[in-house]
């Protein structure tokens, strides 16, 4: 099933890639029909902005000239690593994943979302922003056109475990998504393991783990609060999404839907930035049965608050754990990029 949808979607990017358009002669867009893979869709990320974005925004802005049909890359059967790979490839025109998982790939891909790197949104937004001009040099080499990046609310750990700080992870088991929280969490004296997303539930019921780190209102929408008792108000992480388009199939749209369409995904992606936000404060208040909760289904998770102590320990194992291991295993290049631009907006420096 998966291969006959790969090579279908393939055979549908090369004949919407073509440049065999109609020209419209009221809007000056030629008719265009775009296919989207787009990224976790029983996320808000989804739900909320890409899917209108792709399926109404777009049509409506374009007068119907420019439409185009978006699924999740859950719902297709994909894991997520393999999603530029794919982009690159052309079988995918245009894709949105986690940044993160194309770690393994190349280091590079963890730079703007180390643990402990960025302690609020505006923070995660500017450093992103910072070394966008490097992934889209490195990506242009596979063939792969960034289009943008936005991102998940703030990666939190929910634990079905008392803690109250910190240095409470020490010994428990904790299901990280990258290598960077991984080493995170093992500096703290806790152990990492690595379960799917829709594994974690079971796992936090059974015991497997103790506690798993995601967005605040990812956790909710999986219902996550259920299954855990404690939420630790502290951002780990962002998980950064990327939105891309192989190169080839871009190259082939007509000038004025590139340009139409990247104005607008930058509209998009800064209203997930912005969305990212208020839902973390959201998923705040809905794990833990808040009177701000706007949501039919209240959680009763004990929020516990991070202490000035905890955000100097996370700077700290930021600094002294996280940075040099990433450094250790990126190239000089890659270093020099990151310290050229996020080093210099955090007054960081990463040594190989």
């Amino acid at each position: 099933m998966k291969a006959l949808f790969l090579s279908t979607f393939a055979a549908g990017a090369l004949l919407a890639g073509s440049g065999a358009f109609a020209q419209d002669k009221v809007a000056g867009l030629p008719k265009t029909q775009l296919q989207v893979v787009g990224g976790l869709s029983n996320l808000t990320a989804y739900q909320n902005h890409e899917q209108p974005f792709w399926t109404k925004t777009i049509p409506e802005l374009s007068g119907g000239q420019v439409t185009a049909t978006i699924k999740g890359f859950n719902d297709m059967g994909l894991k997520g690593p393999e999603i530029l790979r794919l982009v690159g490839q052309g079988v995918i025109p245009i894709g949105t994943a986690t940044i993160a998982y194309f770690a393994s790939d190349n280091p590079i891909n963890e730079a703007i979302d180390l643990a402990g790197l960025a302690p609020d949104v505006k923070t995660a937004k500017e450093i992103t922003e910072a070394f966008q001009p490097v992934y889209e040099k490195f990506y242009g080499k596979n063939n792969v056109k960034v289009l943008g990046f936005s991102t998940y609310p703030a990666q939190v750990l929910f634990c079905n475990a008392q803690i109250s700080g910190l240095s409470d992870i020490k010994g428990k088991k904790v299901r990280t998504s990258s290598r960077t929280t991984a080493e995170f969490v093992q500096a703290l004296g806790g152990s990492s393991v690595t379960i799917p997303f829709g594994e974690v539930v079971p796992a936090l019921q059974n015991g497997v783990v103790d506690c798993a780190i995601t967005g605040s209102m990812s956790g909710y929408s999986a219902k996550w609060y259920e299954v855990s008792t404690h939420l630790y108000a502290l951002p780990i992480n962002w998980n950064q999404q990327i939105h891309a388009a192989n190169q080839g199939y871009w190259d082939k749209l007509d000038p004025k839907v590139q340009d139409f369409l990247q104005k607008n995904i930058k509209v998009m992606t800064n209203a997930i930035w912005e969305a990212a936000a208020r839902e973390t404060q959201e998923g705040y208040d809905c794990n833990t049965g808040a009177d701000a909760c706007k949501q039919p289904v209240k959680g009763k998770m004990k929020l516990v608050a991070p202490t000035d102590a905890d955000r100097a320990l996370l700077k700290k194992i930021t600094a002294e754990t996280v940075v040099p291991k990433w450094a250790a295993r990126c190239s000089a290049e890659c270093v020099a990029d990151f310290n050229d631009t996020i080093g210099k907006a955090l007054g960081i420096t990463a040594k190989k």
